[in-house]
């Protein structure tokens, strides 16, 4: 049987979400505030969340941002090699999602959308679309 149909607990769900969420937050060197500000959480809920214990629940829309931001990391381990794919989102990018910002920043300002907008960019990028 497939991973995706063994786990049904939206429990087991956020549980795996944040353990990736957060080893990708490491990989990309993100400060606790930036870490929960991309997560949508405040600094003391990320630190609760990422411990193995956490038994909290996540909204559709953290959820949704954890993934996005998981598909991220996925595309640039992809599409650059290191360091560049462990520093790319925390370097300025003239790129146009970014106007010369770092492409962390922009994702934490423009919420969802913009996560997903950064999603959309690098897939293309990566598929040469």
């Amino acid at each position: 049987m497939p991973v995706a149909q063994r786990i049904r607990e939206p429990a087991q769900i956020n549980a795996i979400a944040l353990k990736a969420y957060a080893r990708v937050a490491e990989a990309w060197g993100l400060s606790l505030k930036e870490a929960a500000a991309l997560a949508d959480m405040s600094e003391s809920t990320w630190k609760r969340a990422r411990k193995p214990e956490f038994t909290g629940e996540l909204t559709k829309d953290q959820l949704l941002r954890l993934s996005a931001v998981i598909g991220i990391y996925k595309s640039l381990e992809l599409y650059f090699s290191d360091p560049l794919a462990r520093t790319w989102m925390t370097r300025p990018n003239t790129g146009p999602l970014f106007g010369g910002t770092r492409p962390i920043d922009t994702a934490i300002d423009g919420g969802l959308p913009q996560i997903l907008a950064v999603r959309t960019y690098l897939d293309a990028l990566r598929g040469g679309a």
